[in-house]
């Protein structure tokens, strides 16, 4: 287990994913440590919510095959459902650009509910 820190209050956590981490649709249990390992750099994402209020389901349609797609979805509380969608016939690819994807998304999501002024601050160049 990794431990994490979580930059809203400074505390850490352990494993944040497996708490949160569900796996459907093409995916068994014998699968969760290999999604774990791929899936591993989003805890410094979700570090920052309560894991009770944390969703992380990923699934498999078409396993093993050309057209194989896996979907990665975050349910994050006062954030709308994430979804990242990716067909790839390689699974370690396919789970790799998922969650790239995801983090894509929850980090424009985060910068949405920035406060305008701190956004302009920001970006100016120092």
């Amino acid at each position: 287990m990794s431990e994490t820190e979580n930059p809203g209050t400074g505390s850490s956590r352990t494993g944040i994913l497996d708490e949160v981490l569900v796996l459907s649709g093409g995916f068994s249990e014998a699968d969760r440590s290999l999604v774990r390992d791929h899936l591993s750099t989003l805890e410094t994402h979700l570090s920052r919510w309560d894991p009770a209020g944390v969703t992380v389901k990923v699934s498999v349609k078409n396993r093993e095959r050309r057209e194989q797609q896996v979907t990665l979805r975050a349910d994050l509380p006062g954030y709308p459902p994430l979804v990242a969608k990716v067909v790839d016939p390689n699974l370690d690819s396919a789970l790799a650009s998922a969650k790239r994807e995801l983090i894509r998304q929850v980090e424009d999501e985060k910068t949405k509910r920035e406060p305008k002024s701190n956004r302009q601050l920001r970006n100016k160049p120092i």
